[in-house]
């Protein structure tokens, strides 16, 4: 097919060879499955701040640094070339996200380049080499889902320890890729990979990411529960941030999936802002549902 313009510089650039085809359109961007020598990966293409439906961008960006002290004044400012230096910033996110995940052994698509927004990535398949599955649309076996539950909340574990919370996980941005790796010992096995992490936030440095970690593992209870209804009694969110409070989680720390809430003082701020991000949640699901059937 014909090279979108935005992916016309990387193959100027010898980055690329040729454009295979669109593989997805979304909320934040476009990937392109593309071909770089003997090798097929994809290209996401950001979109810009005014064609996307990022929901609650201010909890996502909130203290994220820039090392050039020109650009932190003028993002501060709001200027137009602040602006630009806030998307720029936004945009490598991800890949920051991406090389500090996989350096930590989480299972991400391993990143190769980046070049004028555009992310060139690992292609995740399936077992017959073609674009892995989102685990929506894909159903679960009571054991599949189980296992599969399992290590996702593992994974989880190894973000947090790498003091990364995804902000956005759901079914929706979980890939469930073939691999036959025989040093992890998942020969012949279909595992998840998570994707889309441009929203990843600090563990330790944003005000919100209690929130969204409480979040992220609700979401992967609710959806495995579909399969395996035990899970719906678990409690790993709360688990897991009391844990990493505490200094306790490592990616060994044998977890129970309870939680003994401690009796205190009411945050009816924070309760509120809870059921206003449940209402967002449920609305953008109920979204993304719909854009899926159509």
């Amino acid at each position: 097919m014909k090279a979108p313009p935005r992916l016309q510089s990387l193959i100027e650039e010898g980055l690329i060879d040729t454009v295979v085809r669109q593989l997805m359109s979304g909320k934040e961007a476009m990937v392109y499955v593309v071909r770089c020598g003997d090798e097929t990966r994809c290209a996401k293409i950001y979109k810009e701040a005014t064609n996307r439906s990022f929901r609650q961008a201010v909890d996502y960006t909130e203290n994220r640094k820039v090392k050039n002290s020109r650009q932190a004044r003028a993002m501060a400012k709001g200027s137009k070339f602040g602006r630009q230096a806030q998307e720029a910033a936004w945009q490598s996110a991800e890949v920051d996200a991406l090389y500090r995940l996989a350096a930590a052994g989480v299972r991400v698509p391993q990143p190769y380049n980046f070049h004028d927004g555009v992310l060139l990535m690992e292609l995740v398949t399936d077992a017959h080499g073609d674009a892995a599955p989102r685990l929506n649309d894909v159903a679960f076996s009571r054991e599949q889902a189980l296992k599969h539950h399992a290590t996702l909340i593992g994974e989880v574990v190894r973000m947090l320890c790498a003091g990364v919370v995804h902000g956005d996980l759901s079914e929706f941005n979980i890939l469930l890729a073939h691999t036959d790796a025989e040093a992890d010992g998942s020969k012949g096995q279909d595992v998840p990979v998570i994707i889309d992490l441009p929203q990843a936030v600090d563990a330790a440095g944003n005000n919100h990411a209690q929130r969204m970690l409480m979040r992220d593992v609700a979401n992967l209870r609710d959806f495995f529960g579909q399969f395996a209804p035990e899970l719906l009694k678990t409690q790993y969110g709360p688990e897991l941030w009391s844990l990493y409070q505490s200094g306790l989680l490592s990616n060994d720390t044998p977890l129970t999936g309870r939680y003994q809430r401690v009796e205190g003082d009411v945050d009816m701020q924070a309760v509120m802002r809870e059921i206003d991000d449940a209402r967002a949640e449920d609305a953008a699901r109920r979204l993304r549902l719909q854009t899926s059937a159509s």
